[in-house]
């Protein structure tokens, strides 16, 4: 009969032996759908920056002029290469200026 190892031989989980290393791993395959921000309905609240658990959605120092005039000295970009497509940007924008669209269509 075999004997279970003890914790104390257990190898530990969860190391990170490379730091930084999923920039080397563009996961924006893996999505089925992904965000498209309507910059005339986006407000600059950042909420959506602030929720994103990838850090994907950048804040460019890009002018924009919506529609009706207003001007903004920031744009909101997604960085497709790395966004899953989790979805929690749009479900946390309060204007609903965030649509999660088909990859596929």
């Amino acid at each position: 009969m075999s004997s279970l190892s003890s914790w104390k031989e257990l190898v530990i989980g969860g190391t990170i032996t490379e730091p930084g290393s999923t920039v080397n791993v563009r996961t924006g395959t893996w999505r089925t759908k992904k965000p498209v921000i309507n910059q005339d309905a986006c407000t600059r609240c950042r909420i959506c920056w602030e929720y994103c658990p990838e850090g994907v959605i950048q804040e460019l120092d890009k002018p924009f002029v919506s529609k009706k005039g207003i001007k903004y000295a920031v744009t909101y970009e997604v960085n497709y290469d790395y966004c899953k497509g989790c979805g929690i940007c749009a479900n946390e924008c309060p204007v609903k200026a965030i649509d999660m669209v088909s990859e596929y269509e």
